[in-house]
């Protein structure tokens, strides 16, 4: 049996390619071997790539767990979606402006409730779970 996990890793993975394909893009393109070379377009590339690999990896930690608790599933596709969708308007906000940007903020916004939110949940089904025991 697929956990709903599964999907939501796989589009995760997805998104750290094409973000990890557009920095080897621009380094070529650029001709810059390691760091930014001064150069802003690259130095947003390479923080919207590593942005999503320092925050995907928890939230889909927190994802799997509550789906292998048997977590009510449609509540899993809306943590998954919400995430998702958190994590590609981030990386296209960063990606086309270094400061604020709708994308930006509403990316972190998502992505950041969406993990407290389940992280909350994990501590309300142990709460519960070790009170009946």
């Amino acid at each position: 049996m697929m956990h709903i996990t599964g999907l939501y890793a796989a589009l995760a993975a997805l998104l750290v390619m094409v973000l990890a394909v557009r920095v080897v893009w621009l380094r070529n393109t650029e001709k810059v071997g390691i760091g930014t070379g001064g150069n802003e377009r690259l130095a947003r590339a390479i923080r919207a790539h590593a942005n999503a690999v320092e925050y995907l990896p928890i939230a889909l930690l927190l994802l799997l767990i509550l789906d292998l608790d048997q977590t009510w599933p449609w509540s899993l596709h809306v943590f998954g979606i919400v995430l998702i969708v958190g994590r590609v308007l981030h990386a296209i906000g960063l990606s086309n402006y270094a400061g604020m940007s709708f994308g930006r903020a509403a990316g972190i916004v998502l992505t950041l409730a969406t993990t407290l939110a389940m992280a909350l949940l994990l501590l309300w089904k142990f709460a519960v779970w070790h009170a009946m025991a």
